[in-house]
């Protein structure tokens, strides 16, 4: 029954996504239509909306005459400084976190004197050849504990036509290699200033499939429509590829890196999210229909043997933003489905759905000071959530239990030094491991229940 329930919540999730994404599109033409007199179209698209974590800081006060510029700052105001064709921009960051852990490994050997093992770095470029179309591109390098080795990559590379543009109302299309539109989050989190935390909510945003949840190859329709004088509706609706080829992903799909390989399928994604004209409440919800199979390649190597996986989460978001502070809670359920052709009894024909949620706040003390305060829940099986029914299935599972959830509060700070150089500093307390790489902790046996996590972090953006 419980099965029932929730594959009838996840294909109404998806429904509703895809009727907001008809309203929209349906919407826009419809005021298109009624226009005797249309607006002059806009040279430029219309301003992004940013969330209050995503406002630089105050700006610095202007330097005395006896203050000389360092040489990265001159660099950049010289390159500033110059024209550039086709509104060409270009920017970057880079970040460098300390993480260290009473037990178990997060992004290296944390559990053993600590590690920076986290490093990120990414450059950027987009240009607007023409008023209607834009070209963007990011390269990202990030080296995350042995799922990440800092290899440089293709993050996105995006090919976005604006079909029609009014002062409020504009509908396009986006192809190529996109950044996957759901939660709050997802679509920005690689660059630090715009998370709120240097962990996310694991529970929503896993980094052990990173690389899986951060973008795909894709086709998708995106709108923005004025629904009244009560704010704007947001939809994206694509068809996408998923990025399946890392052993991260690979290991937490399949309980472990195979000789085989993960074959893209074809899935569907979406998002629309409402934002009061105020800026101060946004409520979404997304969903995504990903769909892969393993190729054993060599049924002799692999007893695996070939099979289907269905994943279909449901998002829903909301945020409420204040002058000072802010309030944000995502809820998930996730659907899971394997295929009756595994070989491997623990996987064949599994079924289950997992649940997932978190509460947040933020507080700006000063301009330049904010702290967070979350409470964050991860259940791989909801009917499970102890584990303890996993466990009894097999005497290899036998005080494994942890592994099936994961209770995460966080506490933390950040400091604006400057609009371009962030530090921040947090600590976790976690009770279970449901989040934790497999890569990085090869023998589940080795690792603790109740264990604590502190971190730092130094970035800066150009």
């Amino acid at each position: 029954m419980c099965s029932k329930l929730s594959n009838r919540l996840i294909g109404s999730g998806l429904r509703l996504i895809m009727r907001l994404a008809m309203l929209s599109l349906l919407s826009v033409f419809s005021a298109q239509a009624q226009e005797t007199k249309s607006l002059p179209e806009a040279s430029n698209p219309p301003a992004r909306k940013f969330l209050a974590t995503e406002l630089p800081a105050a700006a610095a006060q202007p330097e005395t005459p006896e203050k000389k510029p360092g040489f990265i700052r001159s660099a950049i105001d010289r390159y500033r400084n110059n024209d550039l064709p086709g509104d060409l921009q270009i920017h970057g960051f880079v970040s460098q976190a300390y993480i260290s852990t009473s037990d178990n490994n997060v992004f290296g050997n944390s559990d053993n004197g600590g590690s920076f093992g986290l490093t990120e770095a990414g450059l950027n470029a987009s240009v607007r050849p023409l008023p209607r179309l834009q070209l963007s591109a990011q390269v990202l390098s990030r080296r995350a504990g042995e799922g990440n080795s800092g290899m440089p990559r293709l993050d996105y590379a995006v090919l976005d036509y604006r079909l029609y543009s009014q002062e409020t109302n504009q509908l396009g299309i986006r192809v190529g290699r996109i950044k996957n539109p759901f939660g709050f989050y997802n679509e920005t989190r690689d660059v630090a200033f715009t998370r709120p935390s240097i962990l996310l909510p694991q529970s929503i945003y896993f980094d052990r499939t990173r690389n899986l949840g951060l973008s795909s190859d894709s086709v998708q329709v995106y709108s923005d429509l004025a629904v009244s004088n009560w704010g704007t509706l947001s939809t994206q609706f694509g068809v996408s590829l998923p990025i399946v080829n890392d052993k991260d992903t690979e290991s937490s799909l399949l309980g472990g890196v195979r000789p085989g390989n993960l074959e893209r399928e074809v899935g569907y994604i979406g998002r629309g999210i409402f934002e009061t004209n105020d800026k101060r409440l946004r409520l979404g919800v997304s969903g995504i229909w990903l769909n892969t199979s393993y190729d054993p390649n060599n049924l002799l190597r692999d007893p695996l043997g070939p099979g289907a996986l269905q994943f279909t989460p449901i998002i829903f978001s909301a945020q409420y933003n204040a002058e000072r502070w802010t309030l944000t809670s995502e809820y998930a359920i996730r659907s899971f489905k394997y295929g009756n052709n595994f070989r491997n009894p623990g996987l064949n024909g599994l079924d289950f759905v997992g649940e997932s949620y978190y509460f947040q706040g933020e507080y700006r003390f000063t301009p330049k000071i904010e702290g967070i305060l979350r409470y964050d829940a991860l259940f791989i099986d909801r009917s499970d959530r102890s584990g303890s029914q996993w466990a009894a299935q097999s005497p290899l599972r036998q005080g494994l239990e942890h592994s099936r959830f994961a209770r995460d509060i966080t506490v933390g700070v950040r400091w604006n030094v400057t609009p371009e150089f962030m530090l921040r500093a947090e600590f976790h307390h976690v009770n279970g491991t449901g989040w934790l790489s497999r890569l990085d902790n090869p023998v589940a046996k080795d690792t603790e229940e109740n264990w604590n996590l502190y971190a730092i972090q130094a970035s800066y953006r150009f």
